[in-house]
């Protein structure tokens, strides 16, 4: 199967750097790199232009014009120009295992998706982590916190058996899904504007397809560098959306991928 590798920014391209830096050190790369651009100014832009000039993998940058948080509506975009059958997500401030997409591909089968932890880099670590773009972690590294979720062990995963039901766990800078079960849902609701409940909306109605979800614990590894908390005005809007999406089974949104098809 063709794998794409997606990662969603906006305007921190000292973090975009660190995670494009871990891509270059996966086991396993990607067939693709699709990098969702919600708006960021040209400085993201030329380092992306940077990273394809060295790197093996294909690039596919996708960019729209800043207008708010509109994360759903890029990913989107990203995804329809996809030619991949399996997406693997994250977000532009989260460094990867080297064995992350391995990882991610392993335990991928059909009418599931997979969803895994992060381990935080804490503040006070920022400063040196830019400047010495520190991108190697281990159970023992300094200035982390969780982590016990740093520990991999991919026997492990054994243990914890897929569910049914939608895990609070859910977190769309680590979660993977066949990309024919996207275009099955409509992919993101782009009525969701503003931080919050997008990725768990999505995977809602995965789940009311009939997709049963996996977490991916003691592999699939990723270290989520330190930000300020989002702006939440937007929250209460979108878990009524899911809430909506939960209660009455939706599959499919109205305001979805379809129009970039």
């Amino acid at each position: 199967m063709k794998i794409s590798l997606l990662i969603s920014t906006y305007n921190w391209p000292q973090a975009l750097e660190l995670v494009l830096l871990s891509v270059e050190k996966l086991t396993v790369k990607p067939h693709e790199l699709l990098i969702a651009d919600d708006g960021s100014t040209a400085e993201t832009t030329d380092l992306i232009i940077a990273f394809k000039k060295r790197s093996s993998i294909a690039v596919c940058h996708l960019w729209h014009e800043d207008k708010g948080f509109k994360r759903s509506e890029i990913l989107n975009k990203a995804i329809a120009q996809s030619t991949s059958d399996y997406i693997i997500q994250t977000d532009g401030d989260c460094i990867l295992h080297p064995s992350f997409v391995k990882d991610h591909i392993s335990l991928a089968q059909k009418n599931r998706y997979l969803y895994g932890s992060r381990v935080s880099i804490n503040e006070e670590v920022s400063p040196t982590l830019f400047l010495e773009k520190k991108i190697k972690f281990n159970f023992f590294s300094a200035g982390i916190n969780k982590r016990l979720r740093a520990i991999r062990i991919p026997l492990f995963s054994i243990f914890f058996k897929p569910k049914t039901t939608l895990s609070k766990k859910v977190r769309g800078c680590n979660i993977s899904y066949w990309r024919e079960d996207f275009i099955d849902v409509n992919g993101y609701n782009e009525d969701m504007t503003g931080w919050g409940r997008e990725d768990s909306e999505l995977i809602t109605r995965m789940i009311n397809k009939g997709c049963i979800g996996k977490r991916v614990r003691y592999c699939g590894l990723i270290y989520h560098i330190w930000h300020p908390p989002a702006s939440k005005t937007s929250f209460n809007k979108n878990d009524q959306i899911q809430k909506d999406a939960t209660k009455h089974k939706t599959i499919r949104c109205d305001n979805g991928i379809d129009k970039y098809l």
